[in-house]
């Protein structure tokens, strides 16, 4: 395997890693483990945060060296569609959704309130985009970033 190549894995496993380990097991055990829910959805949005930002970081270096080893023929491939889905949809989440949960969080939320409905869908938006994108990096760590011609 080349240098690049393992450099690849090496990137992309550090952030799909991270996706699955704060989304499927960090984030679960602080709402089963902490009595205070609110608490545990602030430690969790933090931790989402963090591995947005590692992320998109992550993302662009993946994109740049596809587009440094294939040129613009990388998004001709499912592996390149892969990683600019991904990126796209981090980028929604911590960009736009992200924000819009913050402004409505900061306006209180109260059981049954027009502001606990919207949150809620806010937060079903997000938890859909980042399902899509830990499948994505899923295929993208078993099958491996790039691959030559053909895929």
């Amino acid at each position: 395997m080349k240098k690049i190549e393992a450099f690849e894995r090496v990137v992309l496993t550090a952030w799909v890693g991270g996706l699955w380990s704060i989304g499927y097991l960090a984030a679960p055990v602080l709402f089963k483990v902490l009595d205070d829910r609110r608490m545990a959805g602030e430690l969790a949005g933090h931790m989402f945060k963090i591995i947005a930002i590692v992320g998109l970081v992550c993302g662009i270096v993946l994109a740049v060296t596809a587009i440094l080893q294939a040129g613009s023929g990388w998004l001709r491939q499912w592996r390149g569609i892969a990683l600019l889905t991904m990126i796209v949809l981090v980028a929604v989440g911590l960009f736009v959704v992200q924000p819009m949960i913050q402004e409505v969080k900061a306006q209180g939320l109260v059981e049954g309130t027009d502001s606990m409905r919207r949150f809620g869908m806010l937060h079903g938006i997000s938890s859909i985009l980042y399902l899509i994108t830990s499948v994505c990096g899923l295929a993208l760590v078993a099958f491996g970033p790039r691959r030559g011609a053909g895929n």
